[in-house]
């Protein structure tokens, strides 16, 4: 089944001793394109630089919010014009996260703002981080949307029903991650699943980390090769196939993002 994993972190320092294994693995196991999100100013270099590397990856800009206290209008106008390169399709990954709090809560607002502007500048779709907000991620959102809506992708989902209608609303799409696979943490994901319309669904490890079951069971590191097993479990809680899930998935990101120079028009 043809894979595109939305979110990745497949320049991380975990993947430097076997990336090109793991790339074997994932395209193996049906993976045949990938998102490399980038997270910092010093990351984002290294993303796009990977994904300028190889024929099927794409790279995102941007600033977490866990560090958006390091974040200055100097940053945002280099990460603007990396964004130029034809390999970078999308910004982020930027949002509110008040559950660690490595940056203050104001900061975060500061510069997810002004990243929801810069992204809006050159029509780029977003990559959308939300952990604990309160509500003040979505009131940021509405304020910047207008009324056309927001394009992006809400990543790694795992908030509450009136969350994600919010978000529908909006015009975002959903990343479903392997949370959806554990037992506990992934029950509420998985009673929601099916509000999501099928061409809002994308799934998305967030490799090295999130590894679903049963590769948590043995694996630390979670890598593309595993998504297959979250489109499993998606197409047995939506009556579907794992091959429709997948499929589906993959036209979706494509229509957010677009597909790498070189990429086939139709996976085989």
């Amino acid at each position: 089944m043809p894979i595109f994993d939305s979110h990745t972190h497949l320049d991380d320092p975990a993947f430097d001793e076997d990336r090109d294994q793991v790339f074997a693995r994932a395209r193996a196991a049906g993976a045949r394109a990938f998102m490399i999100v980038g997270i910092t100013p010093e990351s984002c270099p290294r993303a796009v630089a990977l994904a300028e590397s190889r024929d099927d990856c794409l790279a995102s800009v941007g600033v977490h919010p866990h560090d958006a206290k390091s974040c200055t209008e100097a940053h945002l106008a280099a990460l603007a014009a990396l964004a130029a390169r034809p390999r970078v399709a999308a910004w982020g990954e930027t949002g509110l996260d008040f559950n660690r709090m490595h940056s203050p809560a104001l900061v975060q607002e500061t510069w997810f703002a002004r990243q929801l502007e810069t992204a809006a500048g050159l029509s780029l779709p977003v990559i959308l981080h939300e952990r604990d907000s309160g509500g003040r991620f979505l009131d940021i959102l509405r304020h910047h949307a207008g009324s056309g809506g927001v394009r992006g992708v809400v990543h790694c989902f795992s908030g509450t029903r009136e969350e994600l209608f919010a978000y529908l609303d909006l015009g975002l799409s959903v990343g479903i991650t392997g949370i959806l696979t554990h037992k506990e943490r992934g029950r509420d994901l998985r009673d929601l699943l099916p509000s999501i319309p099928l061409d809002r669904m994308l799934l998305e490890t967030d490799c090295p980390y999130l590894t679903p079951s049963p590769e948590r069971n043995r694996h630390r590191r979670n890598e593309p090769a595993f998504l297959a097993s979250v489109a499993a479990v998606a197409a047995g809680l939506l009556d579907l196939t794992p091959d429709r899930v997948a499929q589906t998935a993959w036209d979706n990101t494509r229509r957010l993002f677009g597909a790498p120079e070189g990429l086939e028009t139709e996976p085989p």
